[in-house]
C-alpha cells in the first residue's frame, strides 16, 4: 500500500480543532442551560462546528494517502524513450505520487533519481524516506535528492530522462525559467523532458495553458514535439502533458 502524506495538514487540523472549540462548549450550554433560547442556538453552533469539522476531515484524506491516478503518469511515460535510458531525474517527486505512477515504464537498468525540497509543512510525511519507500513497492529503486529545481545538484548533460509532474505551476513565477533552463542543462543531448502540468497559468496571461506552458518549456532552449491534453479523474480539467527535446 502506498501512502502520499496528508495534505494541507495544518490547516485542515486547525479547522477540525476550532470545530471541537465551538462543539463542546455548545454541548455544555444545550445540557446544563433553562433556557429553551439558548439550548437552540447551542444546537445550532453544534451542528455547523460538526459539518464544519467533519468536512476538513474528509477533505485530510480526500484524496486517500495511497490513491493514485495512474492513467496520466502512464500517457507521460508511454511517449518517454524510458527503455533507451540509463539515467533518469523526476523533478518535485514529493513523496512519490509520480515515481509511482512512472515506475511501470523505468527498466532495472535506468538509474533513478527523485528531486524535491520535501517540505512537510503542506504534506504531513514529505520526505525522502518516504518517496523512496513508495518508489520501492512500485518496483523502481529510487535515489532522493533534496534540493531547488531551479539548482539541480546534478551534472550537466547527464540525464536521458527528466521529468516535471504537476510542479512547475507550484513555483513562484520568477523560478520557472530558471528551472527549466536547468533541466536542458542536465538533461543528455539525446535526451527528452516530459512535463505533466495542471491547467493553471498566472493571472497577468491570457494565453492557454498548452500555449503559456510551451512558451515556457521553449525559451529554456527545448523544443516542444507534443502536446495533448490527458483526461483527469475526478476533474473536468484535463492533465496537459507536454514532451520535448533539448
Amino acid at each position: 500500500m502506498y501512502n502520499f502524506g496528508l495534505y494541507h495538514w495544518r490547516r485542515r487540523f486547525r479547522t477540525i480543532l476550532s470545530a471541537l472549540a465551538v462543539i463542546f462548549p455548545a454541548e455544555i450550554c444545550r445540557r446544563t442551560s433553562e433556557s429553551r433560547w439558548v439550548r437552540l442556538v447551542a444546537t445550532a453552533a453544534m451542528i455547523g462546528g460538526t459539518v464544519r469539522g467533519a468536512t476538513a476531515a474528509r477533505r485530510l484524506l480526500s484524496p486517500p494517502p495511497w490513491a493514485l491516478n495512474r492513467e496520466p503518469y502512464a500517457a507521460l511515460a508511454s511517449a518517454l524513450p524510458f527503455e533507451q535510458a540509463d539515467r533518469a531525474l523526476d523533478i518535485g517527486c514529493g513523496t512519490g505520487r509520480s515515481l509511482v505512477g512512472l515506475a511501470p515504464s523505468v527498466p532495472d537498468s535506468c538509474t533513478m533519481l527523485g528531486l524535491d525540497v520535501f517540505d512537510d509543512r503542506i504534506i504531513l510525511g514529505n520526505g525522502p524516506a518516504l518517496a523512496r519507500r513508495n518508489g520501492r513497492a512500485a518496483g523502481v529503486d529510487i535515489t532522493p535528492l533534496v534540493g531547488d529545481a531551479s539548482r539541480l545538484p546534478v551534472t550537466s548533460n547527464s540525464q536521458d530522462v527528466v521529468t516535471a509532474c504537476r510542479v512547475l505551476h507550484d513555483l513562484p513565477a520568477a523560478k520557472v525559467d530558471p528551472a527549466l533552463r536547468e533541466a536542458h542543462r542536465i538533461c543528455a543531448p539525446q535526451g527528452t523532458l516530459g512535463v505533466l502540468e495542471l491547467p493553471i497559468v498566472p493571472e497577468d496571461t491570457t494565453a492557454s495553458p498548452e500555449e503559456y506552458w510551451s512558451e515556457c518549456i521553449s525559451r529554456a532552449g527545448f523544443t516542444v514535439t507534443t502536446v495533448e491534453r490527458i483526461a483527469r479523474k475526478g476533474s473536468t480539467e484535463p492533465y496537459i502533458l507536454m514532451i520535448a527535446a533539448p
